[in-house]
């Protein structure tokens, strides 16, 4: 004999069953969002690396060559402070001879494979704002982000782990990796990785129940979930909460597979920096980034911070600059060993730059500079050991081939095979797009 209560549960279950497979059948996009979808037209590149450099790293220390600068160190700058020359030495790199500083020597291995864009641009010049313009296109209103985009145009190919992941990023600003008015099953799955910690995605694991227990736990709930949803007709935070559910079942299985980094050799580990103190936290996220992408996560963001060197820029910059460089380096060559590069986009960048002149009372340090500054990709479709666009001879602003965020936003979408134009989405009466109503691909760096 069953008690009433049994019966009921067990009803419940097989009818969570039921309608997930005549929904399913009946409704297979709606019900799957995260299936591949075909693109546009083809792309050359089928995800992405976003190797985040928050605080605003300097252009002119890093990847933009000023031989002025140098020359006029210490004279009085536009601004009125004194012009202060880069503290590293620029090599020229590879075939390409490429303009790379000492600060990033790992990285300058691989210049042949790198595409400089120097001419950044956008329209904020404090970080907070910023950073949101630079993952969402817009710093005054709630979009969906870069990354959501992205998945919504195209999907994922494994629905056992989130097809966008944000891997340490900066605390209290969740829309930078998330789906505002898009579903929210689009947004980025935050994970905790490289700090010391062992590496863990949140809230997706119960020790305190067996699957066949979880499985009929969350049909019960499922069933209640649709039935809310059947009744209101639209209702997308219900639905995001079916798809977020679910996905968080699957990923159970998948991700702690994917995670573990003991499976790599101990010559991998070395070319990321896993086992050097200095670039472990870095190196960790970015061999992480690469096992995420080959398991099949569209796009994955790697977020390094405290690039903001007001004083005191030697010493810190130079800090940041080690804990990331080899650890890039060897993501890049991974990635190139692996035959993943030539359709994997990586990309390096702040959400702005610095002045040439210096800042503080030392003079030792630089402030904000959102009117000219460099970003890389490499892979992907892009033009290896290529410089596109310029800033003057000091480092103020962008002169020639502007690439506002916009414009850099519709370009790596146009590289994944999606047109900036046409991927939109209908919300409060209007189509909204990434790029709003601007945007020009950057076609010069395309291989």
């Amino acid at each position: 004999m069953h008690s009433r209560r049994e019966i009921l549960k067990r009803l419940s279950a097989g009818f969570g069953y039921l309608a997930f497979a005549g929904i399913a059948n009946a409704q297979a996009e709606k019900e799957a969002p995260l299936a591949p979808k075909p693109s546009h037209f083809p792309g050359t590149a089928k995800r992405v690396i976003f190797l985040c450099m928050s605080g605003g790293p300097s252009h002119v220390d890093t990847f933009d060559y000023k031989p002025q600068l140098i020359k006029d160190h210490g004279k009085s700058g536009h601004y009125g402070s004194k012009l202060l020359s880069s503290p590293w030495k620029f090599r020229q790199r590879g075939e390409s001879g490429l303009w790379v500083s000492d600060l990033f020597r790992n990285v300058g291995e691989h210049a042949d494979d790198l595409c400089l864009i120097h001419s950044m641009q956008c329209d904020q010049p404090a970080h907070p704002s910023a950073v949101t313009q630079m993952h969402t296109g817009t710093a005054r209103f709630i979009r969906p982000s870069l990354a959501a985009w992205t998945l919504y145009g195209l999907g994922t190919e494994n629905d056992s782990v989130p097809g966008f992941i944000s891997m340490n990023p900066m605390s209290g600003n969740s829309r930078n990796y998330g789906s505002a008015f898009l579903p929210s099953i689009f947004a980025g799955t935050k994970v905790e990785a490289g700090r010391g910690n062992k590496e863990s995605v949140r809230d997706i694991s119960n020790d305190m129940l067996s699957r066949k227990q979880q499985r009929a736990q969350l049909d019960l709930m499922q069933t209640l979930n649709r039935k809310k949803l059947k009744r209101d007709k639209f209702q997308p935070q219900v639905e995001g909460v079916i798809e977020a559910y679910e996905l968080a079942f699957r990923m159970q299985g998948a991700m702690p597979d994917v995670m573990d980094t003991s499976k790599e050799t101990a010559a991998t580990r070395s070319m990321y920096g896993v086992d050097q103190e200095e670039t472990s936290t870095f190196g960790t996220q970015c061999l992480l980034a690469r096992r995420m992408v080959e398991s099949g996560v569209r796009f994955v963001e790697v977020t390094q911070g405290s690039w903001d060197q007001h004083t005191n820029l030697k010493y810190e910059h130079e800090a940041k600059a080690k804990a990331c460089d080899k650890p890039i380096a060897g993501l890049l060559q991974d990635l190139k060993q692996r035959d993943m590069l030539k359709d994997t986009l990586v990309i390096w960048g702040g959400e702005f730059g610095r002045s040439p002149e210096g800042q503080g009372s030392a003079g030792d340090g630089r402030n904000h500079n959102n009117k000219g500054y460099t970003t890389w990709m490499a892979g992907g479709g892009v033009k290896g050991g290529f410089s596109y666009g310029a800033t003057d001879e000091y480092g103020y602003e962008t002169i020639e081939n502007k690439c506002h965020i916009h414009d850099w936003h519709a370009t790596i979408l146009h590289l994944l095979g999606l047109d900036h134009e046409r991927l939109t989405y209908r919300y409060a009466g209007r189509d909204f797009r990434l790029t709003d109503v601007h945007g020009v691909v950057a076609k010069d760096i395309l291989a």
